[in-house]
This record gives structure tokens, sequence and C-alpha cells, in this order.
């Protein structure tokens, strides 16, 4: 018989083994002491999701076993105890073998006989305690099996003998990847803004200036750095600013204080203290208290708060479209495929209906923390899917198109504004331009503006009093507008477009970041192509509706990811009808090396037809190329050729009569 001190360990090592890992998924960490986004939601949930964990779970096992079958099972073993002591005490210590058999000859006695039938009744289920930790080290085993450093992903399993299955649901060809199920969030560029609140300080972390990457070139020299002598406390206030900057650190920098951002942290963490050197309530908040961090370190408040800022503003991250649905049909599978044991039931005898209610018992918790968990999930989902503000709009347009009616009143005011000059200068070089004006050609006058009535204004340098003027003069804007430029995230800015460009697009061009070595996604080791493909099939699915019938995609792509991404247009647009060609571009003729050794001196271009209505024209003929048609009749112009081999060796064996 097993000893129950040492179940109870058992059980108890199992339900804190569980419970750290609830935390974790909950992202309780932090989530007292931080005050924005998901962390302000988590907060308010916080005291629920802990009664729960350290209370609640705990308490619904112990309903679960303390009636049914469970509780009649336990009845029965514990009258097999007690039956047990009364043998030991009439017939000696040894009376029952460390298997539970009787001594031989004990059996024809009515107390060997009586003990006997117990045995029998209770067969060779679990005590409760051995039940309370199985369950509890099933629950974590499945839910540790989907999380994965912050994300939850789609490693769905069917059975034991396959580590992982894939969603297939008849196709003759399916393109699937580890993060299909999921949103592609890039972080790269947002520079969120970061608090936390600690001895009723507030700490801030405020990005003041940002020197971004462009044309997907990528720099990852690029690091956090905090303006230290810029760093403030608020008595008033009781706020405590530390502005950043996300630039290149420079040559001096480098060697002065590293490469790496979490170089720049411990640079941060002995700069930033000591800038509040005689303010001793600044340096409470950020010195006095030490916190356990992830790797079991115990660090200040202030560097595991400086770690989680630089990270969630460089980290790219995941947000699953439906883990509800998911983890409760990978519960049933799990259930069902590894908790369900044949030989478990034969076991239990009649008392194996006791299993069936420590199921229920796992599929009621499991879905009860699945429902916690897709909250949370779900709410970051609806930020990201949610349309975003516009922050700010503006027009450029040539001073011609200024209304006639208060135009000189607006030229006056044009005439004042020393950044449209200066953009002028820039863009123009205005301070050349001929002198065609009897005054000597002043550019600060009215009429210098109207005699160069083709420069373009830029409302960007003008109040909002002057804009509405502006435009209101105009009729039919959207109409008269001959494009515009959208600077933002690209999943965000084609949201914004549905409606109002619905079926509306006739062609799209893309250029996604190839993910070579110059262009990589840098999200999980194991998972770069499963995310480039996430982060793709995310654009591309917002961007389709808004092409027509007539509507043509374009994408270009080089050797890294061209068979994935072909495969996913194939899926995405309706198989190979779709395609309409594949043009090979010589974009480098030098050739970019490799470490394999070949010289890369090509890209493709791979055209895809959103409809049936798709057509693809010719480009016009050159002057060259029309001379050699010299021929034509009713279908145009033509040229007769020799109907034997001509040109060089891999010239075709026959030619025949062309005509364009």
């Amino acid at each position: 018989m097993t000893d129950g001190h040492d179940n109870r360990t058992g059980m108890n090592d199992a339900l804190r083994k569980l419970q750290s890992l609830l935390r974790e998924l909950f992202q309780i960490e932090g989530a007292g002491d931080l005050d924005f986004g998901i962390y302000r939601i988590m907060g308010q949930k916080r005291p629920e999701v802990e009664a729960f964990i350290d209370e609640r779970l705990p308490e619904i096992v112990d309903e679960a076993l303390r009636s049914g079958a469970v509780s009649r099972q336990a009845g029965r073993a514990e009258e097999l105890r007690q039956k047990a002591e009364q043998v030991k005490e009439n017939f000696g210590e040894y009376a029952i073998t460390p298997q539970g058999d009787l001594k031989e000859g004990l059996h024809e006695y009515p107390l060997g006989k009586q003990y006997l039938a117990l045995c029998l009744e209770a067969g060779d289920a679990p005590n409760q305690e051995q039940l309370k930790a199985s369950i509890f080290n099933h629950l974590f085993t499945f839910f540790a099996r989907y999380y994965d450093g912050g994300d939850f992903l789609s490693r769905r399993r069917y059975s034991r003998r396959q580590k992982y299955a894939i969603p297939y649901n008849g196709e003759e060809v399916y393109l699937h990847w580890a993060n299909a199920d999921q949103y592609y969030v890039k972080t790269g560029e947002h520079f969120l803004d970061y608090s936390y609140t600690r001895n009723g300080v507030t700490v801030r972390f405020e990005v003041v200036a940002a020197d971004v990457e462009h044309n997907d070139v990528k720099d990852d020299n690029r690091r956090f750095i905090p303006r230290v002598n810029d760093a403030a406390y608020d008595e008033e206030t009781k706020t405590l600013t530390v502005p950043f900057e996300w630039r290149p650190l420079s040559t001096k920098e480098q060697n002065g204080i590293g490469k790496k951002q979490s170089d720049v942290d411990g640079w941060a963490m002995k700069k930033v203290p000591s800038h509040f050197g005689n303010d001793p309530e600044a340096l409470a908040v950020l010195d006095a208290e030490k916190r356990k961090s992830s790797k079991g370190e115990f660090v200040s408040y202030l560097e595991h708060h400086l770690r989680r800022y630089t990270a969630r503003n460089t980290s790219d991250f995941f947000i699953h479209k439906d883990l509800k649905g998911f983890l409760e049909g990978e519960l049933d599978f799990y259930l069902k495929n590894e908790v369900l044991n044949i030989d478990d039931l034969e076991s239990w005898g009649e008392a194996a209906e006791g299993w069936f209610e420590v199921m229920r018992t796992m599929k009621r918790i499991g879905r009860g923390i699945i429902a916690f968990l897709a909250q949370i999930e779900d709410f970051q989902k609806w930020l990201f899917e949610k349309k975003k503000f516009v922050a700010r709009s503006d027009y450029c347009l040539t001073l011609d198109r200024i209304p006639e009616e208060g135009r000189d009143e607006l030229y006056a005011r044009i005439l004042q504004n020393d950044e449209q000059f200066a953009e002028w200068e820039c863009l123009f070089t205005i301070s050349e331009i001929p002198d065609n004006l009897e005054n000597g050609g002043d550019p600060r006058s009215i009429e210098w503006l109207k005699a160069n009535p083709h420069l373009v204004l830029d409302t960007k340098f003008f109040d909002e009093n002057f804009k509405d003027r502006l435009l209101s003069g105009i009729e039919d804007l959207d109409g008269q507008t001959d494009g515009f430029l959208i600077r933002s995230e690209n999943f965000q800015a084609l949201n914004l477009l549905q409606e109002r460009y619905h079926e509306q697009v006739k062609c799209i061009y893309i250029d996604p970041p190839y993910n070579t070595a110059a262009s990589e996604i840098l999200y999980k080791n194991d998972y770069k192509h499963s995310s480039w493909l996430a982060l793709t099939e995310n654009r591309l699915r917002e961007a389709r509706p808004l092409l027509g019938d007539d509507g043509i995609l374009c994408v270009t792509i080089d050797d890294a990811e061209f068979h994935r991404l072909y495969s996913l247009l194939l899926g995405m647009f309706g198989g190979e009808d779709a395609l309409l060609g594949t043009a090979v571009i010589r974009s480098n003729p030098s050739g970019r090396s490799t470490v394999k050794g070949f010289q890369i001196a090509h890209e493709y271009g791979i055209f895809v037809a959103n409809g049936e209505q798709v057509s693809v024209g010719r480009l016009p003929r050159s002057e060259k190329q029309l001379a050699r048609y010299k021929e034509s009749d009713e279908q145009g112009t033509f040229e007769w050729v020799n109907f034997r081999k001509h040109g060089g060796a891999d010239a075709n064996r026959v030619c025949v009569l062309s005509s364009v």
C-alpha cells in the first residue's frame, strides 16, 4: 500500500506546478502594477483570476471527488484500510504482503474472507490524492503543450502515434504552417509608451525620437537608448519620466556600452538612478525593491520593467484567431486519446464510472481555464482588428487648384509660412526660378505665387482653420484626388480601406520582406518560415477584398520564400486557374553573394487573377520592333519567315509565319 503522506506530497507538487503555469498563462506577473492596454484589463480581472487559481481550482476537484462513484470507491478503500489494520492486529504485522495479498492460510478465517471481499470491491483504483495529482498533472501537460513563450501555437494532435496533425479537409494539395491560425503582430515601429506604478509613484518610459528602417532595410544596430540627462521626477504628480530614443548606436557607444540591447539596459540601470542621486523619493521606486525574474534571479523593479519595455517594442508576437474553439477541440481529443485508458478502466471493475467522473472534472476545469485565456486573447484580437483612428490627414495640391473665392486671403497666409517656403526651396530650388515679375521677382508676393501655379502646397504646414477653408472650396474633393499615401502598419491600413475601396482596385503590387539574412523575420528560430507565412497571409487576406473581378495581384519575391508564397497564393485565389504567370526579374546584374557560392541576380514577380474577367494586355511595340513587320492585312502587320531552321544551335528547328 502507498503511503498517504507521499500521495499528498505528490498531489501538492502537481497542484503548485499547474498554478505556476497558470500564472504565466494569465500574465499575472506584472499585471498589478502596469496601467495600459491588456495589462489594465488583467489588473481588473486579477482578483478573480487569482481566486480561481489559488482557491477555486482545488475546490472544484474536491467537490467532484466527494460524490458519485469516486467517493464510493474512496469509502471502500477506507474500509479496506481499516480491515487491513484488523488483520494485522489479529495475525501480525506481516499477515498482509506489500502487494496486498494475505499470508497463506489466512483466507480460511472470517476476517480474512472479509478482507478479500473488500479487495474485490475496492479493486486497484487509485485513492483520492492520487486522482487529484493525476488531474493536475494532466491539465499541466495539456496547457503546457500549446503555450510557447507568450504565444499559443496550434499544435494539433489526433493520436499518440502522430506528434502533430494538420486540419486536412480532402484537398488535393494543402499548405499548412504552425502559425496558420494566428495574426502576426509586427511591433517594430509601434514604439508604445510604457508605465508602471510602485509605492504610489508612476514610472513612465516614453519614446521621443525614432530612427526607423526604410524600404525593408534592416539595421540590427538600432537600440532603445535612454536620454538620462532629460529624465525627470514630478513631485506633485508623483511621476518619474525617462525619455528614450530608438536609433543606431554610435561606434563610441558600442565601444563604451556594448552592442546588445541587454548591454544598453545594464548601462541604463546604473545611469538612471545616479541621475536622481539627491532625490530619495525617486530612488526608492528605482532601486530599493527587488523581484524575482523569469530566470530566477533577483532584479530591481526598474530593471525588470526596463527589460519588458525594450522587449515589447522590439519583439513581434502572435494573436490566435479562435483560441477558445481551438483549445476546447484539442481538450476533447486529449481526454479521449490520452486520459481515457482502457487498462485503467478494467482495473477499476464495477467502479469504472468513477474514471468518467475524473474526466468530467478535468473537462470542467480545463474549459474554465480556456474561458479565462480566451477572454484575454479575444480582447487582444479585438484591439488588433479594430479599425484604427486616423491620427492626421493632409493634402498636397498645386497652387492653381486653390479656389478662386478667397484665394488672395489664402495666398497671404501661405506667404507667412516659412516651413512651406523651406520645402519649396528643398524640392524646387525656388531661389533659381527665373525673374518674370515687374516687382523684381520677390517670392514673398501674391504675384509671384500666381506666376508659379504648379508649386505643390502641403497642408501639413498649416493649421486646421486654413485647411478647412481651403478644402471646403474644392468641389468633389474625393473625385479630384488623384491618389493618396497612407503611412501605417500594412494590416491596419488595409483594414481601414475595406469599406471605401471594396472591389474598386484594379491592381495591387506588394513587395514583402524576402526573409533572407538582410530582411529576416526575427521571431522564434524554429518558426522563421511559419512566421513569415502568417505575416504575409494576414495582409494578403485583407488586400484581396479590395480587388475587383478584373483585378490583378503582383507579388515580388526571391528564392528564399518563392515556393511557399506560390502555394499560398494558389490556395487563396482558387488554384492554378488564377495564376497568370511568373516573371523572372533581373534585379541585381552584378549578383548578390550567398554562403553557398551562387551569385543571386534575379527575383520573381508572381501575377494572380482575382476573377475570370482578368485579361492581360500587350505592351506597345517600339518603332524598332514595328520596323520588322513590313507586311499588313486586315488582321494586322506581319513578316514572312523561311520555313527552315535558322539562328543559333539552340533555335527552334521550324519557323512559321509570325504576326502581331
